[in-house]
């Protein structure tokens, strides 16, 4: 093994070039813009393109055309940038065109967003959240691999926590098994053919090649998304088989959590933690047996409730769930408000219970 120093930024970017990445874009929105600039860096090294986009809009409609091509492909932001991207995201889940969306948050206030997204259409977002840095690194690996593998956008959801904090790497290429082969890739080798390849959202086909047409298509993307959704949950807990009180965060804040309640029960608390990996899909039944027996179920996220709402609906008693994050955001608007610091997490947490 031989450790890099590396901030987040920096260690996304190897870990995508590692994955096969060899097509990205974005335009500078901290605390996105230090994973951008060492793509710029790295990237042409690999023998891949990065290009500064003119905007979010641009930048996500090249990645759409470059994944198109069968590149592994990848484009990001803030949340602000990612809100001018929603439409192209929605079009290439409808269409099936895979790529990635590193979405790094100035702050945790993002999960609607990640989650139910703002596009059209029957469709949703594989977003997985890190909890640090050496988990980004897999996780980078693993969304392109999702990506390939379902045909459809992924997410990557971080903060500045991720994308700047500086960790000592090991970045390896991660194995994940075969993939399907990219048989509908717009290559042009079916050119002159007869049976030049198609990617259309309302899959019409042409005349000697009908498709489905938009009814059967979306018919058939929603029941991928549904077969998505069975398949792909993950989460991580620990100490719930006998805990009164389960506290669930996700993402950085996870981790503050987790050393607030291991600190809890070596005092004789009985609690525990859980955190969704996949935002969506969210992971309800291991939710609901983790939290089955507990008297309090405690959402510790950094806005004003919004992974809430799916604790709510997953919990094994929605009555048992009680809210102790909140809106914490520094002046710059940049970085995190004092909420995120662990006594206040634990003030927080033995006040609820």
């Amino acid at each position: 093994m031989s450790l890099e120093l590396l901030d987040g930024g920096a260690a996304m970017a190897e870990a995508a070039i590692a994955a096969g990445c060899r097509f990205f874009t974005g335009y500078p929105m901290s605390p996105f813009t230090g994973l951008l600039e060492e793509m710029s860096r790295r990237l042409p090294k690999a023998g891949g393109v990065c290009l500064n986009a003119e905007s979010e809009i641009e930048g996500v409609n090249m990645t759409l055309g470059a994944a198109a091509a069968g590149a592994r492909a990848a484009t990001g932001s803030c949340g602000q940038g990612i809100a001018l991207m929603q439409e192209a995201i929605a079009e290439a889940a409808l269409n099936e065109t895979p790529f990635v969306v590193f979405n790094l948050a100035r702050n945790q206030q993002d999960y609607f967003q990640a989650t139910r997204g703002g596009g059209w259409g029957d469709y949703r977002t594989i977003t997985l959240a890190p909890k640090d840095v050496p988990e980004a690194i897999e996780h980078t690996q693993l969304l392109f691999h999702l990506a390939d593998k379902h045909r459809a956008p992924v997410m990557l959801y971080g903060d500045p926590l991720l994308a700047q904090t500086r960790v000592g790497v090991d970045v390896q290429a991660l194995d994940f098994g075969p993939l399907p082969a990219k048989d509908w890739a717009l290559d042009g080798t079916g050119g002159g053919t007869g049976r030049s390849r198609q990617i259309w959202t309302w899959a019409m086909g042409k005349a000697n090649d009908p498709g489905p047409g938009p009814d059967g298509h979306w018919r058939a993307v929603a029941d991928k998304f549904d077969r998505i959704a069975a398949e792909e949950q993950r989460h991580e807990e620990s100490m719930v088989d006998d805990a009164e009180t389960v506290v669930v965060a996700f993402g950085t804040a996870a981790k503050f959590v987790e050393h607030v309640v291991t600190g809890l029960r070596a005092e004789g608390h009985r609690i525990g933690w859980f955190r969704p990996v996949t935002l969506w899909p969210f992971p309800g039944a291991a939710l609901r047996r983790a939290t089955t027996g507990a008297r309090n179920v405690l959402v510790f996220e950094l806005n004003a409730g919004q992974m809430l709402d799916d604790v709510r609906i997953h919990a094994a008693d929605r009555d048992a769930v009680r809210f102790v994050g909140g809106v914490s955001i520094a002046e710059s608007g940049l970085s995190y408000g004092p909420l995120l610091d662990a006594p206040v997490i634990r003030e927080r947490i033995l006040g609820a219970t």
